[in-house]
């Protein structure tokens, strides 16, 4: 029996945890996730907690920086966000950069908790929760039952990160973990998704995703393939263009498959709002003053894509 039996799943608000909350307190504002740095935390409260194995808690937290509540909701204005802890009483030595603490009292006194994204065994273990659906407490994890995916990927921290962290497995499979944590179906599930319904493969489907149904209905990670040799459009270019090669039939091939995304993105969520395309195009328009004035190369193709902009416009109108 580990000092960790006593932790249960939670679907509602988990109890204080002062000692807890007083380490997270010190720790969050130092993540380069953490979207309140210039303010100082001045409220944390959990919002749930969840052990998802033995020795590493799921926790979703609130971090209030003053201020009054948020407009319809009982909260003070701030963020909420998604932590895996590990809590051990003797963690490996090569968890150093991810510790957070030793808890002095309380339920956990005693142990120390650190960052499990970094534990491999909690990420092999989060991975195994995603390969098998169902519920833990709040939290569901699910799957797309036409695809399977393997058991003892290997996995490893991905470390250029910003707002939020991703783990790949065996460079098969990257698993994005949402730090921030908004409610709703978050756009790395939801557009994927509708793409892989509209059978455009250009961008890789979900295969499986973490949500949670408490304190509200969020998506909190998803899993896909991971493009090992991918790299981004712009990169592609400037390399080109310092070797002197020919970007063209490059170039091409990028807009066939932005049009290609953008024509399955059109069906998949078509634009209802009326004068919304008008909008559209007013933005379009004065994104291509402001890159023509500051790349005048561009001039020339000026015309004819003004005039692609305003034929967006009649679209409001309809058949």
């Amino acid at each position: 029996m580990t000092k960790t039996a006593f932790l249960r799943p939670r679907s509602a608000p988990a109890e204080p945890m002062e000692s807890l909350t007083g380490l997270l307190r010190e720790w969050l504002p130092l993540q380069r996730w953490f979207a309140g740095k210039d303010r100082p935390v001045t409220d944390l409260g959990v919002l749930s907690m969840t052990e998802l194995f033995p020795g590493c808690l799921h926790m979703l937290v609130h971090a209030g920086h003053g201020g009054v509540p948020a407009p319809g909701g009982t909260l003070p204005a701030g963020d909420c966000y998604q932590l895996l802890l590990g809590v051990r009483e003797h963690p490996s030595p090569r968890l150093g950069k991810a510790l957070i603490g030793r808890v002095p009292d309380g339920r956990l006194a005693g142990l120390t908790v650190y960052d499990a994204l970094h534990d491999p065994r909690a990420a092999q273990l989060l991975l195994e929760r995603l390969r098998h659906p169902g519920a833990a407490g709040p939290l569901r994890f699910e799957c797309d039952g036409s695809q399977q995916v393997p058991a003892g990927l290997v996995p490893r921290l991905m470390t250029a990160e910003q707002s939020n962290s991703s783990l790949v497995y065996g460079d098969e499979y990257i698993l994005k973990v949402f730090r921030r944590v908004q409610p709703g179906v978050n756009p790395d599930l939801e557009v994927p998704g509708a793409l892989a319904r509209q059978g455009c493969h250009r961008v890789p489907a979900p295969v499986a995703w973490l949500r949670t149904t408490h304190p509200f209905n969020a998506t909190l990670g998803v899993l896909q393939p991971y493009l090992r040799n991918a790299s981004d459009g712009w990169t592609l270019a400037l390399d080109a263009l310092a070797s002197g090669d020919d970007f063209t039939a490059q170039s091409h091939a990028l807009g066939r498959a932005t049009a290609d995304v953008h024509l399955a993105l059109s069906t998949a969520f078509p634009i209802g709002a009326p004068g919304e395309n008008g909008r559209t195009a007013t933005a379009m328009t004065e994104r291509l003053t402001a890159a023509a004035h500051a790349v005048p190369a561009l001039q020339p193709f000026v015309p004819g894509l003004r005039a692609a902009f305003a034929a967006l416009t009649t679209c409001d109108a309809g058949p």
